[in-house]
């Protein structure tokens, strides 16, 4: 009798402990459309800047994960796609060895991914707060071709950055102001922040929040992959994101 009801609690145990995990750990799902204005600015061999602007659509898409766990961060990837394009008129320099003049088309690449690791600070109804940091690895190119040349230099290096996310919302409304940002430490002049507003809805299986607001990607570097550029989107954006 004993046996069988020490293995009846067991199983009891069990179920709910997995019905708990069930709820605790998340997993959030998003994509956002970023209508970003473009300035560039990048380095010849000779150290001479040249300038050029574009307005195109970039975007982003994103898991993250998390957890009960209280000393494992959370885990959040990022992935953003960034062009930018134009024709430069009678240029006179060198890039990456080759001596271009006239007319060129130079095409930016800064398409790179998050990995993001982060604690939950703060989280309930109304304020959430999460600190952390990241790691952006770069997988762009630099690229400016003629008529008959085309010459481009990889942008493939990773920047260390610190990370927090907040988000503030009024109860019973689904209204709800947030900010991210990602700030560079071993490259200062890089930051990546937007901050808007979303409304949230709730439902028993997925919670779905559609999100609006303002973006900046700043990218500032010397020598970063052997290019020296200066390179800006900024912008508003609208996506969504949906919790499981």
């Amino acid at each position: 009798m004993k046996k069988t009801l020490l293995a009846t609690a067991v199983v009891g145990l069990l179920s709910i402990s997995s019905a708990h995990a069930a709820t605790v750990v998340g997993f959030k799902v998003g994509a956002d459309y970023w209508l970003a204005d473009t300035t560039n600015s990048f380095n010849d061999a000779d150290g001479v800047a040249h300038s050029f602007s574009d307005d195109s659509s970039q975007g982003s898409v994103w898991i993250a994960v998390e957890h009960p766990f209280p000393f494992v961060p959370n885990v959040k990837i990022r992935e953003n796609r960034l062009e930018s394009s134009a024709g430069l008129d009678n240029v006179d320099f060198t890039f990456n060895g080759h001596a271009f003049e006239g007319e060129v088309s130079v095409t930016n690449e800064l398409n790179n991914t998050d990995f993001v690791l982060y604690y939950e600070i703060l989280d309930n109804d109304l304020v959430s707060v999460d600190l952390g940091a990241a790691y952006k690895k770069m997988n762009g190119s630099l690229r400016v071709a003629d008529a008959g040349h085309p010459e481009q230099i990889d942008i493939d290096s990773g920047i260390f950055m610190g990370y927090a996310s907040a988000q503030v919302g009024m109860a019973g409304l689904g209204l709800f102001g947030f900010a991210d940002v990602l700030f560079g430490v071993d490259e200062s002049n890089v930051y990546d922040y937007g901050l808007g507003l979303g409304w949230q809805f709730d439902n028993l299986a997925v919670d779905t929040l559609v999100r609006v607001g303002y973006r900046d990607f700043n990218f500032d570097v010397s020598d970063f992959s052997d290019v020296s550029q200066n390179t800006q989107f900024k912008g508003a954006f609208a996506g969504v994101e949906l919790r499981f």
